[in-house]
């Protein structure tokens, strides 16, 4: 019995394409040819084309089946190492399903991971606070990520939150020295509660000196100068600040929920961030 190529890649469930690259890559053996020169393929050469659309199928490539010489052999190491391969990327899409489920339950945004999807839809986020903890999770190590996560989920009260988000640009000294002398009791309180957030940039991938220019960046240009200055006037008065109430057991004020104006204030009392 003789095939054509195209024969024998039906036969084998797969291309004329991929039949002919075998055969560039030195799979596959070249066949006799008739006296037209078509190649005739016989039994030997389709049980070799299904044995490596196999172990493609399996997840090998070209190149490690050629490394793996006469397939008739069972290369018991390689399989070993494609299963190894294979449960990490059962593992991987096991966690991509879990995410897709908070997202579909949660309306979650598909930009943050997933300890963060869930605080981050309950507390209803804006753009803006998204799009700042969106560049936090992308420069920050786990241990960063993890003090950010339970701050968010904490959802603490900041009491001085509209006073701060309505600051003019221009305003004058003693406003923002009266408002940033205000604040800094209540970010001594974050950290007294999320003691992690001092050390957030330390396990960044980038290392802790990128982490903090880069999140000093995007504060930047998040708030309006009179604002930043509010915020540069925290580090110096935090260490002077007595010991304050809990943040989130504030009473009497008109609070406003976790956003990223608390990653912010709790940022710049961090180690290097600059603006």
């Amino acid at each position: 019995m003789a095939w054509s190529t195209r024969e024998i890649a039906e036969i084998a469930g797969t291309t004329l394409r991929a039949v002919r690259h075998y055969h560039e890559v030195g799979l596959l053996e070249e066949p006799e040819r008739r006296a037209n020169g078509y190649k005739q393929y016989g039994v030997t050469h389709l049980i070799r084309v299904l044995r490596i659309k196999r172990l493609t199928d399996l997840g090998f490539s070209l190149s490690q089946i050629a490394a793996m010489g006469d397939l008739d052999d069972q290369p018991e190491e390689a399989l070993r190492a494609l299963d190894t391969e294979l449960a990490a990327t059962i593992e991987r899409l096991r966690q991509a399903r879990i995410e897709l489920g908070l997202i579909l339950r949660q309306a979650a945004t598909t930009d943050l991971p997933s300890e963060f999807a869930p605080a981050a839809a309950e507390a209803q986020l804006s753009d803006v606070d998204r799009s700042f903890i969106v560049v936090m999770t992308r420069i920050l190590g786990p241990q960063g990520l993890r003090a950010y996560s339970e701050l968010l989920r904490s959802r603490p009260t900041y009491p001085l939150a509209s006073e701060f988000a309505a600051l003019p640009a221009d305003a004058d000294e003693q406003t923002r020295q009266d408002l940033a002398e205000r604040t800094a009791p209540y970010v001594r309180a974050l950290h007294a509660e999320h003691p992690g957030l001092r050390n957030a940039h330390a396990d960044a991938p980038g290392g802790a000196h990128f982490a903090a220019q880069t999140i000093g960046k995007a504060i930047e240009d998040l708030y309006n100068p009179a604002q930043l200055d509010v915020l540069r006037r925290l580090q110096p008065l935090l260490h002077a600040a007595p010991d304050p109430p809990h943040p989130a057991r504030a009473e009497g004020v008109d609070g406003h929920g976790v956003d990223s104006l608390h990653v912010a204030m709790c940022v710049y009392a961090s180690p290097g961030t600059r603006v």
